[in-house]
């Protein structure tokens, strides 16, 4: 099993990112209003270009693979469609930007590219009436040279944190802050084939409602995915739990965590979900129709711990620490590691004031497939407010009974 890959890309956040197709590239937000562009260079990245049209933070970055477009959306309620073109002046490839016609009047919240990569989604915040929210769906208007949109509404309440597309292209799951993951036709007639039946219906106009799940304990949804086939959604709430549903089933599983809540979850095969958060490590989940349950972990925190610090390879903690008060660590290890940082003691010396026994040193922001074919996801990558980049294998898992993570599988309900 080899072990994670570790970039310190910045010593700030990095909100989200994205690679091209070969990998060799990654555009990344730095919690700010650019997005950087990475190129691999060993085994290291080094910085290549900036793209610089929002005015407000970026919050989602996309990089379709084989049109090998880029796509941006920020809090400026702008997105921007990214494509090279020869400098004119030069005859270098640059980074030419497209203005998309969002229509929204609040923050763009999740941008994601749909499979055949001829439209893309678009989360936000905007309130098209008092009491919904809405999703841009946008497609290339060739007449007009633009990028325009179409609006999902009802009955989302509340800011959309999250989108993913089923396999068809035509499908859309979205979480939201309204405590609920639904699943919408985006089906736009110039630019779809009729599709086939799924389980989640037939008849399949735009805007249709063709499913809609609850958190289990009432948090917010952060995270949506399809299965690679496209019968099973998969969220994360802020609740601590990750629900997973069966529409044909029809049944959903719940699993409770006692861990700090996730915020961002993919799948690697159709049995198995990577998903990560607060807790600063990715953990892995697996199951079928019949039951998922915690399954263990891609770090291992408790070698870490027993090794005395941090891991060959990986370096020692990042200077942006979860928490760099020094009251607070000497709390927290006492009471979750048993660790004492009180001077004098065995461990005083030893422990770093802000390093935590995970690779990742602060909450984990992104996880996103690196490795392998829809399906079978060899590779994971991850991205956090440490300002680290981590590839893991995810076949490299620490079982649960050596991670010290706690899990349970909720009460199986029938809809």
């Amino acid at each position: 099993m080899a072990p994670p890959e570790a970039f310190s890309l910045s010593q700030t956040p990095v909100t989200c990112h994205a690679f091209n197709a070969d990998r060799t590239q990654i555009a990344v937000s730095l919690n700010s209003n650019e997005v950087l562009i990475y190129a691999r260079e060993g085994n290291d990245w080094k910085h290549i270009e900036t793209l610089t049209e929002h005015d407000k933070q970026v919050t989602s970055i996309d990089w379709a693979p084989r049109s090998n477009r880029i796509v941006t959306s920020a809090q400026d309620r702008n997105a921007y469609v990214w494509q090279q073109t020869p400098d004119p002046q030069t005859g270098h490839m640059i980074w030419k930007p497209t203005l998309v016609l969002l229509r929204i009047n609040r923050a763009a919240t999740y941008v994601r590219w749909s499979p055949n990569e001829d439209k893309f989604a678009v989360a936000s915040g905007a309130r098209c009436s008092p009491m919904a929210s809405a999703i841009a769906i946008c497609s290339f208007d060739p007449e007009g040279d633009w990028w325009v949109s179409r609006l999902l509404k009802k009955p989302i309440r509340s800011t959309v944190l999250s989108v993913d597309w089923h396999p068809n292209n035509v499908l859309l799951a979205a979480g939201s802050a309204d405590m609920k993951a639904r699943v919408f036709s985006a089906y736009i007639k110039d630019v779809d084939k009729r599709p086939a039946p799924t389980v989640w219906g037939e008849k399949l106009p735009f805007n249709t409602i063709c499913g809609e799940y609850a958190s289990p304990s009432g948090g917010w949804v952060h995270d949506v995915a399809f299965s690679p086939s496209g019968d099973v959604l998969a969220f994360t709430s802020h609740d601590s739990a990750v629900t997973v549903v069966y529409p044909g089933g029809p049944a959903s599983f719940t699993i409770k965590l006692s861990i700090l809540p996730l915020v961002t979850l993919t799948w690697t095969t159709e049995d198995s979900i990577i998903a990560a958060g607060h807790d600063c490590q990715p953990l892995v989940f697996g199951g079928d129709a019949r039951g998922w349950e915690l399954v263990g972990s891609l770090d291992d925190p408790q070698s870490n711990k027993s090794s005395g610090g941090a891991r060959g390879g990986l370096g020692g903690a990042s200077p942006v620490g979860r928490l760099n008060s020094a009251a607070f660590n000497t709390f927290r290890n006492a009471a979750e590691r048993g660790i004492s940082n009180v001077p004098g003691s065995p461990t005083a010396a030893s422990s770093g004031e802000s390093e935590l026994f995970t690779v990742h040193q602060n909450t984990i922001t992104s996880v996103r497939a690196y490795d392998g074919v829809v399906g079978n996801i060899t590779r994971v990558s991850t991205t956090g407010v440490d300002g680290k980049l981590v590839v893991w294998d995810v076949s490299a898992v620490t079982p649960i009974g050596a991670t010290g993570l706690v899990g349970k599988l909720g009460k199986l309900s029938v809809r």
